[in-house]
Formats: structure tokens, sequence, C-alpha cells
């Protein structure tokens, strides 16, 4: 099969027995579905494989900001990004009570399902979603045959696991998860209003943890359409039971965490399901077989407190997407040599490696009671402090002494 056999057909139909596609992309979550438009788009023949059509309602990302956006500009998401979710500008960054700094930036809130679907909704042709579960692959140096559970056949060249941590597939494979650090964070979600329906007197609020035995890294608050959500980022042990106390008493159990949030919330209520997830940091092995590669959460895990899972995810759909896949359907075979070329990416590498260690410092940055971290993490927020307000008094000024570093 070539290249320019397959990227003008369209797709089978859902109702045959056996589809054939260019790429057949397992996971319809925010990596997969992400990089079935990307591709689609090029013009390749896509079949996305998920057993939900429509997102599951998961506690997963739900903002993006920062170097992020120009990422999803780049890929051509920006404007369903910009049409889905909840823009804001502005975060005040607190701590102990008082004001540290306020980030200034674009941003967008938005539940992850929303992601998802907005993703989803830039495939060119709707019916490249398969909704169906893949029972098992059998991959080889030219097609891959994967079967699936109502007993159609997908042919495709090349196949992308971007199933999350679901490992079931991968094993029968014979790929194999190594935990690098097990229950490494935990992260809390839900959403907050005043009890007086009174707006709250921020955009966006970051409020930082106070005392290294709570394990609290920080609360984020940022606006949804649904009202004020609350991302909860801890490192402590899953079966303490302050976990019991923040699902079934949440308001106190936070204001007792992290009192100087009162200061700016007010009396304030959960309005819906509290929702948690227990992390650990991973890597796969056994990855490198033909006609296979891994993106996303498939291939490494992230620290939710971070902040890289969603970069990290971007890069492996820019790399493989927009520079690698088109390479390889041009020409015969899709052996290991070919794969082996987007693992040895320094793009990616370098976003891995990234993740992991900005995974470590939050968690020493939290949690570390030594003396030379207790020192760094008093630096760490004078400076941040001090930055501020040197920025009130001189307004762009720090911004022109950075660009001219940069230069």
């Amino acid at each position: 099969m070539t290249a320019e056999s397959t990227v003008t057909d369209p797709i089978a139909a859902a109702g045959t027995s056996t589809i054939a596609a260019d790429i057949a992309i397992v996971g319809g979550g925010l990596a997969g579905s992400l990089a079935a438009s990307v591709l689609a788009r090029a013009g390749h023949r896509v079949a996305l494989v998920d057993k939900r059509a429509v997102p599951a309602d998961e506690f997963r990302v739900e903002k993006i900001g920062g170097h992020q956006l120009e990422m999803f500009r780049r890929l051509g998401f920006i404007d369903a990004l910009a049409s889905a979710g909840c823009r804001y500008d502005r975060v005040l960054n607190v701590r102990e009570g008082k004001v540290v700094d306020v980030t200034v930036g674009r941003a967008y809130g938005l539940p992850y399902a929303d992601l998802v679907a907005m993703a989803r909704s830039q495939l060119p042709d709707p019916s490249s979603l398969i909704v169906d579960e893949v029972a098992a692959i059998t991959s080889s140096d030219g097609v891959q045959h994967l079967a699936l559970a109502s007993g159609r056949r997908i042919d495709a060249r090349l196949v992308v696991l971007a199933t999350g941590m679901a490992g079931a597939l991968g094993y029968k494979l014979g790929i194999k998860r190594r935990v690098l650090a097990e229950r490494h964070s935990i992260s809390f979600g839900f959403t907050i209003a005043r009890r007086d329906g009174a707006p709250f007197d921020f955009e966006a609020l970051t409020c930082y943890g106070e005392r290294t035995a709570d394990g609290v890294d920080y609360l984020s608050l940022f606006p949804v359409r649904a009202g004020m959500r609350a991302n909860l980022f801890m490192f402590r042990d899953p079966t303490d039971p302050v976990m019991r106390d923040l699902r079934r008493d949440t308001e106190a159990t936070l204001l007792r965490l992290l009192p100087g949030l009162q200061n700016f919330l007010g009396d304030f209520r959960v309005t819906d399901r509290v929702q948690n997830w227990v992390m650990d940091l991973s890597v796969v092995e056994g990855h490198l077989q033909p006609g296979i590669v891994l993106i996303g959460d498939a291939f490494q895990t992230n620290c939710p407190a971070a902040g890289t899972g969603v970069a990290r995810l971007l890069v492996d759909v820019e790399r493989l997407c927009t520079e690698y896949a088109p390479r390889w359907l041009a020409t015969a075979g899709m052996g290991t040599e070919k794969i082996s070329q987007f693992y040895s990416d320094p793009d990616k590498i370098a976003a891995d490696q990234q993740s992991l260690k900005m995974a470590h410092f939050r968690q020493a940055l939290t949690s570390r009671n030594d003396l030379s971290w207790d020192m760094r993490r008093r630096l760490h927020f004078l400076r941040r402090s001090i930055t501020h307000r040197v920025d009130q008094m001189r307004p762009g000024w720090l911004a022109q002494v950075r660009s001219a570093l940069r230069a």
C-alpha cells in the first residue's frame, strides 16, 4: 500500500467488516483526537477508535495557557479552543494570605470533555471516529491489523496508541509500564461559588501551600462556563484521613490547609461533585515495535502539579503528525527504523525529561523540610515578590530587561 493510493480515497463505511486506513489511532482522548484531526486535515485516511461517542466527564486537563497556546495555534486549533473555553488574562498568586505576584497572559478554562470534543470537532469527516473497542493488534513491517470488539477489522499502515494509562492493549503487545514514583501526587477538582451569589474579586487565583507537613503544592482557581473551577494539587499519602475530609467537608478542610485563602474567597461553597486522582510517574518499556507508536500518557505519565502534561502531549502530536508520520507514509514499510526516529526526536526527549524534572522539583519544593530546601523555598517566593514590586513601580521594565537578555 503506497501513500498515493491511500490519501485520496475515503475511509470505508463503518458498517463494513474491514476498514482500510493510513493511520489507526487507538484512544479518543485529547492526544488521540488532536492527532486524528491534524492527520485527517493533511489528507490522510484516519480511523480514530474510541469506545465512547461522547467524551467522558473525566477530571483531567482543565486549563490551557502560556506557551501551550502557541502550540495549539501552530496545530490549527486556537480558534476552536477560544470558542470552547472561558478566557481569562490575569492570575493573582498568593501565599500566607498575601499577594506574591500577578501572572498576566491569556489562558482558557474548560472541562476536559469539552476540550476533547473541541479536538474531535476539527475532524474533516465525522465518520473517522469509530465507536468500538480494539481487542487485539497484529503488527508487522507492512500493514497492521486491528481486531475490534464488534467483529470488524481495521487495516492500517501505522497504529498510534493514545490510550492514556490504560495498559491492557499494550500489555498484549509486550509493552510494559515501569513505575518511577508510585502515588507521586494527588489532584482534586471541584467548582465553587460565593454563598451570596456575588462574583469573586479576581479573574483567577493561585494559592500556594503554607506548611510542608500539609503537602499542599497549590490551589488553582480559574473560570469555566459553569463557574469558578478549583484544582488542588498535593504530595501526600492517598490513605491519609485528610483525603476523606477533602471529599466530605471540602470547604472547611481547604481553609484548614490554606488558612490565608479566606481573605480572598470570603464565604464560599462547593457546587458540584469533588473528584480526585492519584498519579504514578511511569514510563513504558518494550515500546519500539514495527508499525506502532505511543504518544502522550501512553508513553509517559506526568505530574499534574508540574503543568507539563499538555505541553508534552502537544510536542508528541506536533512532531509525529507534522514531521514523521507523513514522511513514513511516503515510502514503503513501517519498520522499527522508522518508528525509532520519533522516540529519538530531540524535542520529544527534551519535553519528556523536562516533565520528569519538574515533577520532582514541585514535590521537593512542596514537601522537603531540610534546611537547603527551606531556604530555596523562601528565596523562590521572595524573588517572585520582589520582582512583582519592582514591576509595579516601573511597569514594563522587567520585560525590557528579559528581552535584552534574550537578544
